[in-house]
């Protein structure tokens, strides 16, 4: 039924309105002009009113709803502390401390018995209403709002200690409208349970300051060298500032930025009222004291290759967990002691040593690793020149050759490829003993044409070689790319006989599973693969391309030069451990006389030398009673990749004789000891040029 039917007189409510009276008829107190309700029944002005408590119970039930919703999508019921970011430890496999990622978490801290100026710098900064607001300030929410609206000036965020609070304890960092809404209900709900001092003791506990540092305490000591309750104003001023951006602003590595951030909160201390004018002028600019506690590195070349597999096996850390490796620490040092020992001036090096069975022993991934964290043993992928050669003769062994058999040491061509031998000799028909031993290219070159390079790949497939390799001949010379771990891996399968072999980095890691014995992923090299592959390697260092590398035990290894030197490796295992030393420029520009039996060799023998606790082998001299022996002398058995100098009395005279490799000889004169390079540094230049021609190295000036 139709209302107007129900109440016809007030179908049109200015119908049922009587006409004013006039003049002098009375009537009283006219209402105002267009207040059509005077008149209407009362039934119709309650009507107006009903809608309140509507109004009000749909207000409750949406706050009542948000409650439920808060409730169940935020995690509540976690504590009040906020979470401690988890950390996780390295042990060497002697149970030694290694290494350490993750938090620094400082003692708790209690607001109330801080100095005034430490609190008033941080509530001056980040939230200058803290002691009047109920956790969420409308008026910061709009002043962030129009800086980032109107003005250029960087982002600006509205939210409280409190809520910072509520963000850090409660939720994660995203950016979105939900998040948002259950930090500002957080928020009141924090103000309702803790007193202001207790939210603030809290937030300033957890807060972070940079350099992994986690509350104000653990800043307080890293960066002064004091506990929180003794922070000078312009130390609290800068720890303040450092809230807004501190991986960026962190006073350790951007120490301008931390001041000029500094003299932004003193600044709003003077707005705030907390500080005078002249106050404010009297603060200097901290200093820092950087704590001088020997604590763990967070990160180094081993830590970061073994990291990623703990945290996999980890899962969601939630606590904080000690992990043991593999790593030896006794090994570490030894491979850290050759690199110093080695006089590096521009290029880079790397070395990795592990047991036949591939636990990781030792790891350097470049000279510095505070100056460049980048490794060089892991995520290089650079040419391995002869050391690749290796997958050649086990494919030839495979085919049914035996050191024994021969191969032409003779210029080849093979399609539009001409290889050639570095030192530009070739000596007919040699064994492949020997050809292996003189690193020969074309003898690698013709091995591989006659068994094809798919069984050089398969070869190399089965050490455990995985990067690309192209089907094509020249793969014999190395020059395909692969990291030095993984080539160090398919040494260790000739020392261990068993392929491949995985390397790793935790002490715990299994054999391998189930599903890979099932579908037999490892398999055993023949007797006969492995004799003949030891006596080649065994060749190389004992009177070929590696004999700088010879130990006084048994001794197995290959050397490789890469086109234009611009790398040179020497890899290799004498009892029990397997190591494998990389050399170059991290351009990949040339190195000028760089070979792998040079440097890396040498560096490879000092570190096994330590390691195993063995000495060089002694090389014998050349027994030279005048210049006609010299001439008898078969040079290459003595002469590695340049001239050998001897010094004595010839016919009476005191001089020096130089051999090169190609036989001939020179009259010198006596070698005068080389100098320091720091001593050429201070000579003058003609003197320090003429010195260098009488008797400094071309490498200690290269490399």
């Amino acid at each position: 039924m139709r209302y107007d039917t129900l109440y016809p007189e007030i179908a049109d409510p200015r119908a049922a309105i009587p006409p004013p009276p006039g003049p002098g008829a009375g009537g009283g107190v006219q209402p105002p002009l267009g207040d059509y309700t005077v008149n209407l029944p009362v039934i119709v002005r309650r009507r107006k009113w009903r809608w309140i408590p509507r109004i009000l119970g749909i207000l409750i039930l949406l706050f009542i709803a948000a409650v439920a919703w808060l409730v169940f999508t935020a995690p509540l019921s976690k504590s009040l502390e906020p979470p401690v970011p988890p950390s996780i430890t390295l042990l060497s496999a002697e149970g030694t401390p290694i290494a350490r990622t993750g938090a620094v978490v400082g003692k708790p801290v209690d607001a109330a018995k801080l100095p005034d100026h430490v609190v008033e710098a941080f509530v001056a900064v980040e939230d200058r209403r803290f002691r009047s607001h109920l956790g969420v300030d409308p008026r910061g929410i709009l002043r962030a709002f129009v800086n980032n609206m109107f003005t250029d000036n960087s982002r600006q965020g509205g939210s409280t200690i409190t809520q910072q609070l509520a963000k850090n304890a409660f939720l994660n960092s995203d950016r979105t409208f939900g998040r948002k809404f259950q930090e500002v209900l957080i928020a009141f709900w924090l103000e309702a349970w803790l007193t202001k001092d207790e939210i603030l003791s809290r937030y300033l506990s957890n807060v972070y300051f940079g350099d992994n540092q986690y509350g104000l305490d653990a800043a307080a000591r890293h960066y002064f060298s004091r506990p929180a309750t003794d922070l000078t104003t312009a130390q609290a001023a800068m720890l303040a500032g450092l809230v807004k951006a501190p991986s960026r602003l962190a006073p350790s590595s951007n120490l301008k930025g931390a001041r000029e951030r500094q003299a932004v909160v003193i600044g709003t201390m003077v707005d705030a009222g907390f500080l005078t004018e002249a106050e404010a002028k009297a603060v200097q600019p901290a200093r820092l004291r950087l704590s001088k506690v020997k604590t763990l590195p967070s990160g180094t070349y081993f830590a970061d290759w073994v990291l990623p597999e703990a945290r996999d096996r980890s899962g969601e850390i939630a606590t904080n967990q000690t992990v043991t490796t593999t790593l030896e620490a006794r090994m570490q040092r030894a491979a850290e002691r050759a690199v110093r020992n080695a006089g590096l001036r521009k290029a880079q090096v790397a070395i990795v040593a592990m047991r036949p069975d591939g636990r990781v022993i030792a790891m350097v991934g470049g000279k510095s690793y505070a100056q460049s964290p980048f490794n060089r043993a892991t995520q290089a992928q650079r040419q391995p020149g002869s050391t690749f050669k290796l997958f050649v003769y086990l494919a030839a062994l495979r085919a049914g050759m035996t050191p024994d058999s021969t191969v032409r040491d003779e210029p080849v061509t093979i399609g539009k490829w001409s290889p050639k031998n570095s030192d530009g000799r070739y000596r007919g028909v040699i064994t492949l003993r020997e050809a292996f031993a003189r690193s020969s290219n074309v003898a690698a070159a013709r091995l591989t044409q006659q068994v094809g390079p798919a069984a050089v790949i398969r070869a190399a497939r089965d050490l455990g070689i995985t990067s690309p390799i192209p089907n094509e001949a020249s793969i014999a010379l190395g020059t395909s790319s692969v990291s030095l771990l993984e080539l160090t891996a398919a040494y260790a399968a000739i020392a261990s006989g068993t392929t491949p072999v995985r390397p790793h980095g935790l002490s715990d890691t299994d054999a391998p599973g189930w599903a890979e014995r099932l579908i037999g992923a490892t398999r055993s090299l023949s007797r006969r693969e492995l004799e003949g592959m030891r006596d080649l390697l065994a060749a190389t260092v004992d009177g070929g391309t590696g004999r700088t590398a010879a130990l006084s035990v048994d001794t197995f290894g290959k050397t490789g030069t890469t086109q234009d030197n611009r790398d040179a490796l020497f890899l290799g295992y004498a009892n029990g451990i397997v190591t494998g030393v990389w050399l170059g420029n991290d351009d990949n520009s040339p190195n000028g006389g760089l070979a792998g039996g040079g440097i890396p060799a040498r560096i490879w023998r000092d570190f096994m030398s330590q390691a195993l606790g063995v000495t060089a082998r002694p090389r014998p001299e050349p027994v030279v009673e005048n210049v006609t022996d010299i001439l008898t002398e078969d040079p290459e058995n003595f002469i590695d990749d340049g001239p050998i100098e001897f010094e004595g009395s010839f016919g009476g005279r005191e001089m020096g004789v130089r051999v090169n490799r190609d036989g001939s000889i020179e009259m010198i004169r006596p070698r005068r000891d080389v100098p320091r390079e720091e001593e050429f540094e201070d000579m003058p230049p003609p003197v320090r040029e003429r010195r260098r021609r009488e008797g400094a190295p071309a490498d200690e000036f290269e490399f």
